[in-house]
């Protein structure tokens, strides 16, 4: 069984190389986009079956050699090779001497990619349609001497063509297209269109037009943007367009506008103004470089094209910081549209990703007596500090008349690691303090210093004398006890004095560095805060870890999970497994559908990243359901995030508003969840927990879903969905 499975999944790998290979000289792997290609690629049918031809080879050759079968399924190998095929196709009659030479072609250009994927590929730079051009200069050049190759005089009878192809009804509907009275500009777009493909045509150029409407709405805007800004430019310097070779007329400017402003940069205005900008010098360039490859009798086909592309991608590659209002695509959705949606939900949600994950140095609840530029000691170079205190439900801080350390509450609690490190300084023979009274000649006390990371330390002040656990040069972990709460220093009463700072030494100024995590405790609610910065008068604390919570959304690989789904008509047993790629990205892959949900866990919360497959999916309403949970169960606690639009909205209200996306939004996709119900504090053998995706327009709610999600010792119990008055109900089955 299993092999059959591998051969099957073989396959699918290499039909989808074939069918991707039409959709990728356009960046997409839009299976409808790819069938239109490939359609009118027949419409000079020796042209056609000449590029089928080629990618078959060149499919066939990667699956032969076992290259990484992934890739080869995106069609990054065969695209290139499907224009030399029919680029030959086209210009050489059709015969078995003509197949022979498609046939070295295809698996020249192959061997081409495959090399330049590992030459360039190592700086991160696409090798695009390179591999065409040298590989179809070269056998144009060599094929002027094979007296067996015929000249292809196709062309000439068109209509005759047609006939053999489609038809009288197919000779009515290209004179029907050719007739219409289209202003001379878009007639030179469709055709600069027909050329990516060696034709001359109006309808194939507006089929095209038509894919690439239906395949990306921000690809199909910036190829309108590249044509006509090269059009006016050649307008403005007294040339014309339409008397270069239909070989390369216009397409240049077309796919450099849709490679620029919205594949392999994030779309957005400074893309669309970076577009209108280079397509000038891609003008020039082409001029140039037509003139100087007539005296070879060679068309430059899309050089100026890859020239301009990979000169601009490798000159950002020099950017010192990176820069989200010019960012590159570092995971490749093949859609500007997914990747500008997924960047800017990824942006917003893990923006503080860089940042070392600093908590709070303490157990339990604590209040900041005295926050960033506090009144008394937290001035100019090291304002960015907090003190912490214990305090009583009267808002005391010490028992009896406070004349004694040991009266105050927080005196000798645990001082913990705030992150993993290295001990770099430790202080730990300085008395305490009679309360009232401040050390200032030994001003930070007992104190501790950890290393996180370059340029991120952390210090801990006024500790308690003897009781500090750890040595310099000691590695230490988050939550680890390195000392006691103390009165040292320039402290008139016990508490815990805590700084980020950018050098390992005592006295350093500190830096304003948020706190990755922590709970705000309010007389009768909870707030869930994320990289802020606590403030003065807020009692605070670390997350504290359910264990049933934690037990629920620890999913590891190779653990199955197992559902009853009754509900919007239907009643089934899905099965979900935990698996890991080869890139360490964890997630939950659904037996029946395929269909993947990318997660992430870290040390108190579970998040999804992404999902892969169809919207109508059980593991799509997990996904949705369960968007971010925080594993520590806090009576009423409500988080909020956001989706990706490209996952939650419904394809005709995005199919409008992809047009305006790059510059600016009117929807939103939010998800919020709240922690409704424990049966027991100290030992929960039930929490419920309920979330809800709503859908808005200018912060009006369109849409909505509703979830509630229960967990039990056995981990996920029950989920039940709510969606235009439907529900259904998810229940775990025992394994």
């Amino acid at each position: 069984m299993q092999r059959i499975s591998l051969n099957r999944e073989h396959t699918g790998y290499f039909f989808s190389s074939i069918l991707n290979s039409y959709s990728q000289i356009f960046f997409s792997t839009h299976k409808p986009f790819a069938v239109i290609i490939m359609a009118v690629t027949f419409y000079d049918i020796y042209a056609g079956l000449s590029g089928l031809i080629a990618v078959v080879t060149t499919s066939t050759a990667a699956f032969i050699l076992n290259l990484h079968k992934p890739t080869t399924a995106q069609g990054f190998y065969g695209f290139n090779s499907l224009l030399v095929g029919l680029g030959l196709g086209i210009y050489y009659s059709f015969g078995w001497h003509l197949l022979l030479i498609i046939l070295l072609a295809a698996l020249f250009t192959f061997f081409i990619s495959v090399s330049l994927q590992g030459v360039i590929g190592k700086y991160h730079l696409p090798y695009l349609s390179i591999p065409f051009i040298i590989a179809l200069w070269t056998f144009v050049t060599a094929t002027r001497s094979f007296e067996a190759l015929g000249i292809s005089e196709r062309g000439i009878y068109t209509l005759n063509e047609l006939y053999q192809v489609g038809g009288q009804r197919l000779i009515a509907v290209h004179e029907y297209f050719n007739s219409i009275a289209f202003p001379y500009i878009f007639r030179t777009y469709f055709i600069s269109l027909s050329a990516i493909l060696f034709q001359y045509s109006i309808l194939t150029g507006m089929l095209i037009a038509a894919g690439l409407l239906l395949y990306s709405r921000i690809a199909f805007s910036l190829s309108l943007i590249g044509f006509f800004v090269a059009y006016l430019f050649y307008d403005l310097i007294g040339a014309n367009i339409t008397q270069i070779d239909y070989s390369y007329i216009g397409f240049n400017y077309i796919l450099t506008a849709i490679a620029l402003g919205g594949f392999f940069l994030i779309p957005s205005l400074r893309t669309y103004l970076w577009v209108a900008v280079l397509i000038p010098l891609v003008a020039i360039l082409t001029i140039s470089l037509n003139t100087i490859f007539l005296e070879f009798k060679l068309p430059v086909y899309s050089l100026p094209f890859n020239m301009i592309v990979l000169l601009f991608i490798y000159i950002l590659k020099f950017r010192p910081e990176y820069s989200p209002k010019l960012a590159e695509v570092y995971y490749q959705y093949n859609s500007p549209e997914k990747n500008l949606y997924i960047f800017l939900n990824n942006t917003e949600r893990f923006r503080f990703r860089h940042f070392k994950q600093i908590k709070l140095p303490f157990f339990g609840t604590w209040d900041i007596s005295q926050g960033h530029n506090g009144a008394h000691t937290h001035k100019d170079e090291w304002r960015h500090a907090w003190d912490f205190v214990i305090l009583n439900k009267d808002g005391n801080q010490y028992k009896n008349e406070g004349d004694y350390p040991e009266d105050y509450f927080c005196y000798g609690k645990p001082v913990i690691a705030p992150e993993d490190g290295v001990v770099e300084k430790v202080v730990d023979q300085i008395n305490d303090n009679i309360i009232g009274e401040v050390n200032l000649q030994q001003n930070w006390g007992n104190t501790v210093i950890i290393k996180h990371d370059d340029n991120i330390y952390t210090k801990l002040s006024h500790l308690k004398k003897d009781s500090i656990k750890v040595r310099e040069g000691e590695t230490v972990t988050y939550g680890q006890v390195i000392a006691q709460c103390g009165n040292s220093g320039r402290s008139p009463y016990p508490h815990l004095h805590f700084q980020v700072q950018e050098f390992p030494y005592i006295g350093s100024g500190t830096i304003d560095y948020p706190i990755s995590s922590y709970v705000i405790h309010h007389d009768n609610s909870y707030s869930f805060c994320s990289h802020k910065r606590p403030e003065e008068k807020e009692k605070v604390s670390n997350i504290e870890v359910n264990d049933l919570l934690r037990q629920a959304f620890r999913f590891t690989p190779g653990e199955i999970l197992k559902f009853n789904v009754t509900g919007f008509g239907k009643i089934k047993d899905v099965k979900w497994e935990v698996k890991v790629n080869p890139y360490n990205e964890t997630y939950l892959e659904c037996d029946r559908s395929g269909a993947i949900a990318y997660f992430e866990q870290d040390e108190n919360q579970f998040h999804f990243t992404y999902y892969e497959g169809k919207k109508k999916c059980i593991l799509y309403y997990f996904f949705l359901s369960n968007y971010k949970v925080q594993e520590g169960y806090y009576q009423d606690l409500i988080m909020k995030d956001q989706y990706p639009l490209s996952l939650v909205y419904p394809k005709t209200i995005l199919w409008f508003h992809d047009f305006i996306s790059p510059f600016f939004r009117l929807i939103k996709a939010e998800y919020t969840i709240k922690y409704v119900q424990i049966d027991d504090y100290m030992s929960p053998t039930e929490i419920r927990l309920e979330s809800t995706l709503h859908n808005l327009f200018m912060k009006k709610v369109l849409n909505s879903m509703k979830f509630s999600t229960t967990v039990g010792p056995a981990g996920i119990q029950t989920l039940r969905i709510e969606k235009e008055n439907k529900t259904m109900l998810i229940e775990r089955c025992e394994n």
